[in-house]
């Protein structure tokens, strides 16, 4: 897995940059703004799913930037609902309509929902659309190790991807090492913790040090680890700030060590373990 500071090369060979914009259930029209925004102040990465509501909105949005289609990393994802085979096919190829693209860069299972027991047979669809070439690298989101473990010792691909919740308060280290050791690349979603690590005293003393902001450091962070990061914002000046992150100095080992001690285990979404049962918790927004 080598990497640059602009992109990753995932576990099949496709470029990945390494920070794009998020747009968790942000309404269409608002998301097709914000992704044209993004897209004319150099983001070229960005990461929807059905259960966002605005796969046409950021379809639309790539469609008519101008921008080759091939120089666009668009993401989207198999929602709990359409777990299974078949299930999984006819949900692409809804969201496919819905994007109005040929392709899909980065296909991912959202959410493993254990309790239902068909994450393994949703993969056998992911492989199957990677293999026909309508989708570049298939992944998964919200993994724990043991759900990955289940995976790959019933399918024939690695995942290239799991996206997770991962921020300053929830560090996923075991998780992380296990990515390490197979090859896959960790996406980090929520990577600011809903904005909520931003006024921690030692993000705010590394920021003034570094004559940045907390949010741009933390961003730094995750680049220095080697994460892939979609921050969501629809503000056009928080975009620009996000996206800055890339062109800091990484950070001395010190500052990382300085974050890396506050890790508390914290999360703000739900736990893969439960999400998707029928009496587990609402999706983080």
């Amino acid at each position: 897995m080598a990497q640059q500071d602009d992109a990753v090369t995932l576990n099949n060979g496709v470029r990945m940059p390494r920070l794009g914009l998020g747009v968790a259930r942000v309404p269409d029209a608002e998301a097709a703004a914000a992704v044209a925004a993004a897209l004319e102040m150099g983001y070229r990465s960005v990461d929807t799913a059905k259960d966002y509501g605005n796969e046409r909105g950021v379809g639309a949005a790539v469609r008519e930037s101008g921008i080759p289609r091939e120089q666009v990393f668009v993401t989207t994802k198999v929602w709990n609902a359409d777990h299974g085979y078949a299930p999984a096919l006819r949900a692409f190829d809804a969201g496919l309509e819905r994007l109005g693209l040929d392709y899909v860069d980065l296909y991912l299972i959202h959410w493993p929902v254990p309790s239902r027991g068909l994450f393994q047979e949703t993969w056998r669809a992911l492989e199957r659309l990677h293999a026909d070439g309508r989708v570049r690298a298939i992944g998964v989101s919200n993994f724990e190790p043991r759900h990955l473990a289940l995976l790959m010792k019933e399918g024939s691909v690695v995942p290239a991807v799991n996206q997770i919740e991962m921020h300053p308060r929830l560090q996923q280290q075991r998780l992380r090492d296990v990515h390490r050791r197979y090859g896959i690349v960790t996406e980090a979603w929520s990577p600011l913790a809903k904005g909520g690590a931003l006024e921690h005293p030692t993000l705010v003393s590394l920021a003034e040090r570094h004559g940045t902001t907390p949010a741009a450091i933390i961003l730094r962070w995750h680049l220095d680890l080697g994460n892939v990061v979609i921050p969501k914002t629809v503000t056009p000046a928080r975009m620009r700030e996000n996206l800055g992150a890339a062109s800091l100095a990484p950070l001395p080992p010190a500052d990382i060590d300085a974050i890396g001690a506050l890790d508390a285990g914290e999360r703000i979404g739900p736990h893969p373990d439960t999400f998707g049962d029928p009496a587990g918790t609402e999706p983080p927004g």
